[in-house]
């Protein structure tokens, strides 16, 4: 076959984010993990990617890494993949992506298919540089690069289309990461490491997270007082992490969290920084709404830091209970785009398209189309 896809699985990619740990870098992270019943994003996503190039499965060989690093994820999507490399099973590494990317492109693929988060993109960036195209698959709870498909099945579909040369055209896009230990501490910094070269297909990959800007601060305090005037008694607010929900925490206690989920009840909060447990066991019986912001720059509302709401705690609350807000800069710099979902679940992503109300401002709203 003269097609050629490289495959990297980052089989722990995504464990931290129902459970609250916001990541999975370094093997005590990973192990707390799996102490919490953690389950990867990764392989699954890579499966659903991977199902998007079966139209052209017998004009493309699939070369992986043992295991769960690309070769169970590639024979269950159905390919019989070229498997090279070693690994230690069930205990990978950072070096072991690293090591993965190199030889994919010492072997000649066309393009290098990925699933992780920014740690693994930034691996996947130090093994091949700009020297191959790549795309990655979205499977991590930190996802600030603009190298990830907007969901699994819209990266498969690229891979698809670009194996095919119905993409032609590629662009340096940002690998960026930030330090997992603050960010657990409350403190989001990202970091710019490099920029890998990715198919270009604007519908298809998301962009690099926006940062805040300190003109919204006013419409930060507009929002955090709309929000509380309309809060029901009685009724469980599950607050979303953010720099424009902290506004909202802000008014009720000083001791929620910037990064995590939080739970409040007759404006008092009963539980911070909850995890997907937490909040299935907190909702059980109680009316509920969910109160989460938009991510400037990309658009997602759902899927991307927020894991810990999960399908699970979606579509116990409902559609009709879910509150967007976001400030009009923020929704500026998404240019016209759409909200979009990626929870991993394709019957709760599809429950969440159509529009939505975004209050931007003390008594203004937007109204927005949602996609996944």
């Amino acid at each position: 076959m003269g097609t050629k896809l490289g495959l990297i699985v980052n089989p722990f990619a995504g464990m931290g984010g129902r459970v609250g740990l916001k990541g999975t870098d370094g093997s005590d992270i990973q192990m707390r993990c799996r102490e919490l019943g953690a389950i990867a994003e990764a392989p699954s996503r890579a499966i659903e990617a991977l199902k998007q190039l079966s139209p052209i499965q017998n004009q493309v060989q699939i070369i992986t890494y043992p295991f769960e690093m690309g070769e169970d994820e590639a024979r269950a999507a159905g390919f019989t993949p070229l498997v090279i490399g070693s690994i230690q099973q069930g205990r990978t590494t950072a070096s072991d992506t690293r090591a993965a990317a190199d030889e994919l492109q010492r072997a000649d693929v066309n393009l290098i298919l990925f699933a992780g988060g920014d740690g693994t993109a930034r691996d996947v960036y130090a093994g091949v540089g700009d020297r191959c195209v790549a795309l990655g698959i979205p499977a991590g709870v930190k996802m600030h690069s603009a190298v990830y498909a907007i969901n699994a099945r819209a990266a498969g579909k690229l891979a698809a289309m670009y194996l095919q040369g119905d993409v032609t055209r590629v662009r340096e896009a940002e690998v960026m990461d930030i330090d997992e230990n603050a960010f657990r501490a409350g403190r989001a910094s990202a970091q710019l490491y490099g920029y890998l070269r990715v198919p270009s297909e604007e519908s298809f990959v998301q962009s690099a997270k926006a940062g805040r800007r300190d003109s919204d601060d006013a419409a930060v305090e507009g929002i955090a007082y709309a929000i509380l005037d309309q809060m029901e008694p009685d009724c469980l607010y599950i607050l979303g992490p953010g720099t424009t929900m902290r506004g909202i925490k802000a008014k009720i206690t000083s001791e929620s969290t910037l990064l995590g989920v939080d739970v409040a009840l007759n404006q008092h909060l009963i539980a911070k920084d909850a995890n997907e447990k937490d909040l299935l066991n907190l909702i059980k019986g109680k009316r509920t709404k969910i109160i989460v912001t938009v991510i400037g720059g990309q658009g997602y509302i759902f899927g991307r830091g927020n894991q810990q709401i999960s399908p699970q705690v979606i579509k116990a609350v409902g559609k009709e209970n879910i509150i967007v807000v976001a400030t009009k800069d923020k929704l500026t710099s998404l240019e016209g785009k759409p909200l979009l979902v990626d929870t991993g679940d394709t019957m709760t992503d599809n429950m969440l398209v159509g529009y939505v109300k975004v209050v931007t401002s003390y008594l203004e709203q937007s109204v927005l189309k949602v996609v996944a």
